[in-house]
């Protein structure tokens, strides 16, 4: 009897190893993730020299296809921007105006829309820059409360990652860099206090032109202050424009990030022609837990 009794142990033991592995595998599945980074060109239709009004609804539509997109110069067609979004899409705001009072100052213009699912714990804080550069010159940066958003995100089975959209000053002049250098720096001491060991994404329009090298060493440094990759380091837009957008990242100590593709989106246009003046630039994430996590 001493056998088949050992034998219904072992096969208990198995059984319950098996189920245990099987419940592990479901619960730290890997997910897809796709990930939009869009200047909208979202100014006034006077500054914007185009049809806003015809193009947000085109862009809000495009958004749809993504789990999360990160817009930056969302500033005089946000409303056009909800009205044409599904009412499953979480919509977040970066800070508003410094003062009511200033009729020609705006917000960060940053807007995030996931469409990650109701799973998923989203929570976000909004920071304005200390510093900028431009009222009356240096393409008036300063009547804009410039600065990011920085989200952080839960998926169902527990893998967390930080996201930060932001926009920096844009300008060609010493002063306008060293603003950005400044706004670069603020957004490393940020992380660096809120994200310790946290997978990250930091993406937006950094107004850094990586054929500059003044510009190309200010974005050395910051990768190498949060150790960062840079993704998509050979995308061009199809248009010919500066490449001032920027996507980089890093695995944390329990969620990895693995790239499944990335380039331009190249269904943001319409008739008229492209529906800003940015490319939309993408990437395809895996989103998993670190083995030796689990």
């Amino acid at each position: 009897m001493r056998r088949p009794i050992r034998s219904l142990l072992l096969l208990a033991s198995f059984t319950l190893m098996f189920s245990g592995k099987f419940a592990t595998a479901k619960i730290d599945s890997p997910i897809e993730m796709e990930l939009l980074v869009y200047n909208t060109h979202g100014l006034p239709t006077v500054f914007a020299k185009d049809n806003p009004d015809k193009r947000f609804p085109a862009i809000a539509r495009l958004t749809q296809r993504y789990e999360l997109s990160l817009l930056q110069e969302d500033f005089a067609h946000h409303e056009t921007l909800l009205q044409n979004l599904t009412a499953q899409s979480l919509v977040l705001r970066g800070n508003a105006r410094r003062s009511a009072l200033c009729l020609f100052c705006s917000g960060s213009g940053l807007t995030t829309i996931s469409n990650l699912g109701q799973r998923w714990h989203v929570e976000t804080q909004a920071e304005a820059f200390n510093s900028c550069s431009g009222w009356l010159g240096g393409l008036n940066d300063c009547f804009a409360n410039k600065g990011f958003q920085l989200v952080l995100l839960e998926s169902p089975s527990g893998n967390r990652l930080m996201v930060v959209n932001t926009h920096l000053d844009a300008g060609r002049s010493a002063l306008d860099r060293a603003a950005r250098a400044t706004q670069l720096k603020q957004i490393t001491a940020r992380i660096r206090k809120a994200a310790p060991g946290e997978a990250l994404i930091v993406a937006g329009d950094l107004n850094l032109d990586w054929q500059d090298l003044k510009d190309r060493a200010l974005l050395e440094q910051f990768r190498e202050d949060l150790n960062l990759i840079r993704i998509g380091n050979n995308v061009q837009a199809v248009n010919g424009w500066p490449i001032l957008d920027y996507i980089f990242y890093r695995n944390g100590r329990k969620t990895t990030l693995e790239i499944l593709e990335n380039g331009e989106d190249l269904a943001f246009r319409n008739e008229d022609g492209p529906l800003s003046d940015h490319p939309a630039f993408f990437v395809k994430f895996l989103v998993q837990t670190r083995a030796s996590a689990i």
